[in-house]
């Protein structure tokens, strides 16, 4: 073999391991999700806590087993599984504003996605979402003793969902790396309570049970196409559930006692109520939520064993006709 026919071989092997060498570093690799983030309508929400659901999936249509006893299937229209999302304090204003309109029944369509992210704030993969409508609103059970992080829960029944390529990049642009800058620690021991003629007592509550607020939507398919679109049924808010010590529920009994046993139930008789959510520094305010019409329909003993040194607390269950949403204190600066 000749010099020359010797460097062209040599080449050839280089030549063959680069290209190998290439193949095995572009690759896709298992990643790991640092992050989650959320977009609305093209634009960086914020940073979620949580996200699942958004699945496509469709059922399997069994047709009567003919003559050779098969029994043929085939795929029904396509559904989409609702999207849940756990998100603490500092989302973007849209986010909030997509809240507070359908606590004000002003409904609003969003198109968005989910969007993971590894440690280094680069996306790995991207689900989006079409026509969405919030069905859910959670806010978390408040507790004065509790030293865990409080998160909202937030659940959405989208149109349509897809799964597309990254876009690659890094996520939430100049938000990238402040994430945690912006979200405001929000715990559930911090809460203080307001109800019209009610203000020494409602100082005195150390619990109060989580709040769902449900939007029903119902499915209208449409005969060209094969996903149904969604529409608006009517909303539901959650009876307000509280704990506080004995010594303090008298004005609670007193008011079930003319509003329930003695029956002056009336709408005049219904009371309005505000709950803040507050900072750990107990001055300010995450957000408000204001209660109208509130109607009392229980107040029930906790139950106490003889010799325990617990303190003793009643638990009043009250109706809630109308919620609202302020959320200035939420929104990231």
């Amino acid at each position: 073999m000749t010099r020359l026919s010797r460097l062209i071989h040599v080449g050839i092997l280089l030549g063959i391991a680069l290209l190998l060498m290439a193949a095995i570093t572009t690759d896709n690799r298992s990643y790991a999700v640092g992050r989650y983030a959320l977009e609305l309508d093209g634009q960086f929400a914020g940073w979620l806590n949580s996200a699942e659901g958004g699945n496509a999936t469709a059922d399997v249509i069994n047709e009567p087993a003919g003559p050779d006893y098969i029994v043929r299937k085939h795929i029904g229209q396509p559904q989409y599984e609702d999207i849940i999302i756990q998100v603490s304090a500092g989302m973007s204003e849209a986010f909030y504003k997509w809240i507070d309109a359908s606590f004000n029944k002003n409904y609003s369509r969003k198109d968005g996605a989910i969007v993971a992210a590894d440690f280094n704030y680069k996306e790995q993969s991207r689900l989006t979402f079409t026509d969405a409508l919030i069905t859910e609103i959670g806010f978390p059970a408040l507790d004065a003793a509790s030293k865990d992080p409080a998160y909202m829960t937030i659940k959405f029944a989208p149109e349509t969902t897809k799964r597309v390529p990254s876009k690659g990049g890094t996520v939430g642009g100049a938000a990238a790396g402040k994430g945690a800058a912006v979200q405001k620690k929000w715990l559930p021991a911090n809460f203080r309570l307001k109800i019209d003629g009610l203000d020494q007592p409602t100082s005195k509550v150390n619990k109060i049970e989580a709040l769902v607020i449900k939007q029903k939507v119902t499915e209208n398919p449409v005969g060209e196409a094969r996903d149904a679109q969604i529409e608006l049924a009517h909303l539901e808010f959650p009876n307000l559930v509280i704990t506080l010590a004995e010594a303090y529920a008298d004005p609670f009994y007193d008011w079930h006692d003319d509003f329930v046993i003695k029956g002056n139930s009336a709408e005049a008789n219904e009371k309005n109520g505000t709950l803040e959510v507050l900072t750990p520094n107990l001055q300010d305010v995450l957000f408000t939520l204001t209660f109208k019409s509130l109607g009392i329909f229980n107040v029930a003993t906790e139950k106490g064993d003889a010799g325990a040194e617990a303190i003793k607390r009643v638990k009043a269950e009250m109706y809630v006709e109308e919620m609202t949403f302020d959320y200035k204190g939420l929104v990231g600066k």
